[in-house]
Order: structure tokens, then sequence, then C-alpha cells
């Protein structure tokens, strides 16, 4: 049995990421295994720019992000397996493999996952109707056009108005289609606002909000989809329907984030991200084992996957070596701390992390979070232990769309008692005192 101090699962951004990190915090035994021929993962097909930007104040193309993570880890020693599945993660950290040598067990003494996400599909929204061909996730699509080089519609409805369907509405106008529609539930797109402009309003793609495909029409090919306006709580209005004529539907619906190994290794997940529950320094209940990047929960920008990565593979470094782990021991032996919960209170979806030990803390406590509707100006998100408000920070905007982040310095940590409650995360149109971080 081949062991190593870590295991990367998935060679995307975030895998790459958190070997490079765990190598530049002193481990030498690491292994990436990745089940496409190339590492890269989902940034090979996003030949679009906007990245880097945060990370490495440029920017450059998903295919160019890769190549600078790649040949930082080429300059060191980690191994790396392509073309291979992992079949199995036990809560031991032996990871069963398999590929075209055969079937093998691999020990580590630690284990990062970054599976990264996969579509949501028609069946995931129950949308009526025929099944010919011509409807594609926006992701599928997207594959099939810039590392292929199949066009896949002339005339195209895109069901949802994220990221990836957006900048697909764009590829596809590029590419000479005739983007009919860019549709989508919410009274405000889903999209970070770059991508709304760059990609609809500078191609004029019509926009069409608080609407909703009903049904898929066409016998070999898709030849119209409906439409129906929603109401506020996204129930289809009787009398509404709007029929487009075309042969294409890419659907931007959603992602789930890859869990099915963390739930072979026993990990338990939270229900408001679909990912992993963790501490303040990435490490899941079952310790030594990490998650990071979209397996965790789903991010709008790959900069921040990078970052979180680089804290992912920091503290599985810091696990091997028995300088820390995140249940609160310092080299396995002293009594475990007990962690504080962080919870989601007022028009906020989630929080990551789920619970933290403030002990370990060096300088801030990070959380990512979403909200749920549009904040405006004036708008703050407040930290509060029961009736005691921690700390209060102003916000010039939040949308549902956008993730947000609040670092909250350990000093305003200083008097929180894990038995005194949950940290709670709301968001707020107006509040008055408090940070202005």
């Amino acid at each position: 049995m081949m062991k190593y101090d870590v295991i990367v699962i998935g060679g995307g951004p975030a895998g790459l990421a958190a070997a490079h990190s765990a190598w530049e915090n002193g481990l030498r035994s690491i292994l990436i295994i990745e089940r496409a021929q190339y590492l890269g993962g989902i940034l090979n097909q996003c030949i679009h720019n906007g990245f880097g930007l945060h990370h490495f104040k440029e920017e450059l193309s998903g295919p160019e992000y890769a190549d600078r993570f790649i040949k930082l880890v080429e300059e060191t020693g980690i191994e790396v397996m392509t073309d291979t599945m992992v079949l199995d993660v036990t809560p031991e950290h032996d990871v069963y493999v398999s590929n075209s040598k055969g079937f093998e067990v691999l020990h580590a003494k630690s284990i990062i996952l970054a599976m990264g996400c996969r579509e949501r599909t028609r069946d995931s929204v129950g949308i009526a109707g025929t099944r010919p061909a011509g409807v594609y996730t926006a992701g599928s699509a997207q594959l099939y056009m810039n590392i292929m080089g199949y066009s896949v519609g002339k005339r195209v409805v895109v069901r949802g108005t994220g990221d990836i369907g957006l900048i697909m509405a764009r590829r596809m106008k590029l590419e000479g289609a005739e983007v009919l529609a860019c549709i989508g539930a919410s009274d405000h797109p889903d999209g970070l606002a770059r991508n709304v402009n760059q990609c609809l309003v500078d191609y004029d793609i019509p926009l069409l909000l608080r609407h909703t495909i009903t049904e898929i029409r066409g016998k070999d090919r898709v030849e119209q989809v409906v439409a129906m306006e929603v109401d506020e709580h996204r129930n289809v209005i009787p009398g509404t329907e709007k029929v487009f004529d075309c042969d294409t539907l890419l659907l931007s619906i959603g992602l789930i984030p890859e869990n099915e190994l963390s739930k072979k290794a026993g990990i338990p997940l939270d229900d408001r991200t679909s990912g992993a529950v963790v501490y303040e320094n990435n490490e899941t209940m079952v310790p030594g084992v990490f998650a990071c990047g979209n397996v965790l929960h789903v991010h709008d920008l790959v900069d921040f996957v990078t970052e979180e990565s680089i804290r992912a593979g920091k503290s599985a470094a810091e696990y091997v070596l028995g300088t820390a782990d995140a249940s609160g021991n310092d080299s396995g032996e002293s009594a475990v701390a007990e962690p504080v919960q962080i919870l989601n209170g007022d028009n906020v979806k989630y929080t990551v992390p789920m619970m933290a030990h403030l002990e370990n803390l060096e300088k801030n406590l990070e959380i990512f979070f979403r909200v749920k509707k549009v904040f405006g100006e004036g708008s703050r998100v407040v930290i509060s232990q029961g009736e005691k408000k921690i700390a209060s920070f102003k916000r010039p905007y939040m949308i549902s769309s956008k993730m947000e982040k609040v670092r909250v310095p350990v000093k305003l940590l200083a008097d929180v008692n894990p038995k005194d409650g949950p940290l709670v995360v709301s968001a707020v149109e107006k509040e008055g005192g408090g940070s202005n971080a």
C-alpha cells in the first residue's frame, strides 16, 4: 500500500492550490488524484477572461489561470495521478482508486477533498414536455464548443441567469447563433453584475426575469419552449405563456457539490450548502480530512476558491506535522476545546465555516455567506450571540447571487463563550452603530 502525507482528490483549481500550499507548509509526500486526463478541472473549458483579478492582480482566461498553478505544482515534488477514479474514501484515510493500471488502495495521513460541483439537470426543476435532442446543461454545451469544437445550436434559449448561463449566452452569440432570451425566475439576475453587462447588455441579448420554462416541445429536436411568468413565490401565473421557436435550450439552473465520496467517508454534510460541515480551518468532522472549493460550497470567483484552498492545504500540513488540528488539539494530546457554532440568521442562506475554535484564530474569523434578497445602500452584516451584538459591518449593497465575506477581528471575539450559544450572522437594511469594517 502506497502511503502519503496528504492525498488531494481533485486536480482543478482547488486541488492544485491546496496541494501547493501543503508543499509550501512543509509536506513532501503529496499526491493529487484527477479523474480527467489533464489537470485544471473546469477551468480548461472556461476560455473567457475575468479570472485572476484578485489573486494574480491581472486578468486571465480559465486555462491561463490553471496553467499558473499547474506550473507551480510541476516545480515541486508533488505526485500527480490523472485519468484515475476515486471509488471510495474511508474515515481511516484509505483511498480506493481505479485506472488503466488496475485497482489500488492508498493511505494518507490527511486527505483534502476538492472534487468540485456538478450541474443540476432538467429533472431537477421538473420541466414538462417531450425529450428531444437539443437540451443541454450550460457546462456541457461549453465543453462541446470550447474543447471539442462542436456547434450545439442556432436558435437558443437560456434558462437561468447564473454566471455560466450568461457566459454561454454570449458564447453562442459569438459563434453565430441567435440567442432569443436569457430567462430567470428571480426578480434580478443570479450572475455577477459584470457578466450581466458584458454578456447580455453588450451583445443585445434579451433578459426575461420572473419567468420560467414550463414546457419543451419537439419530437427529434427541440422545436419550441414555453415560458410563463411567476409570482413572488415562483408559482406560474396562468395566461402568461410566451412561446419561443428554437432548436436549443441551455440550462443554467445551479450547481451541486460532488460529495458522494464525503458521504462514504462518514463526513456530516450541511443541508444549507450541500457541502461538508467544517471548522474555521476547513477540517471536516472526520479528523484529518479537509474540504475546499466548490465541493464545500459554490463560489462565484476562482480567486476565492484559491484563497480557501490555500488555507486547507496549510491546515492539512499543520495536522500532519502535529502543530495543530481543527478539533482543538495541540499535537493530539491536550483536551479538546469546545467550538462555537456559526449559524445563519435573518436574510442569510448559509454560513461557512459552521463551527470555529476561537483559540486557534490568529487575526480574524473569516465567514462566507449569501443573502436571500437584494440589499441597498446602508445595509449591514451583524454578528451576534443571543442578545449581544459582537460586530457590525457596512455594505454598499448585497445581492443573493454574490457570495459575501466578513472578517471578524479576534479582539471582538475575546468575550465569546461557546456555552452562551452560537454566533449568528444576519443581514439588515439599516442598522446603527458598530464597526465600519
